[in-house]
């Protein structure tokens, strides 16, 4: 008869390549009798390419052996759309105030980086959910509204550009 190894899941969301052994790591992870160091240094590691980003990491911890794994998911469709436009944060007054402009081929690679995480069955309706994030952002694309752009994406405009960089 074989023992099944008993294991702790945690959930933190920590800055790219920027993590500290202090909370939320630290006091969650160090009661187990791991080297909270050791975790911290894999998270950096793994999170390094997000820079200045949140992303969410998932450590999971053997109890008895003390081994742990660091599975990194991917930061949000909005600090993508930050990251691409070089800014800290969207606009207060969507609606009134733009932050920034995003070319179309941005929009879609944002689209590929997010569709594992989204409900999007094809890469065309993934763009549409990132252009309905520029929305709420107060983020222009190609110097339109949004919308204006979501509506060229569903007349086709843009299907072989999609298709193009999407390699659909």
């Amino acid at each position: 008869m074989s023992i099944m190894p008993r294991t702790k899941s945690f959930r933190f969301l920590v800055e790219g390549g920027r993590a500290t052994p202090g909370p939320p790591i630290g006091p969650s992870l160090g009661p187990l009798g791991l080297n909270v160091g050791a975790v911290v240094a894999k998270i950096n590691e793994l999170t390094r390419e997000f820079a200045g980003m949140r992303v969410p990491v998932i450590v999971t911890v053997d109890v008895d052996t003390k081994k742990f794994e660091v599975s990194v998911g991917r930061p949000t469709t909005a600090a993508l759309i930050l990251r691409e436009l070089g800014v800290q944060k969207g606009s207060g007054e969507s609606g009134r105030k733009a932050i920034g402009d995003l070319k179309v081929e941005q929009v879609i690679r944002i689209a590929k980086i997010k569709m594992p995480d989204m409900m999007a069955k094809t890469l065309k309706a993934a763009v549409k959910e990132v252009l309905g994030t520029c929305v709420s952002m107060g983020v222009t694309v190609e110097g339109k509204h949004p919308k204006v752009v979501q509506k060229e994406v569903d007349e086709g405009k843009y299907d072989e550009l999609i298709s193009k960089l999407g390699g659909e």
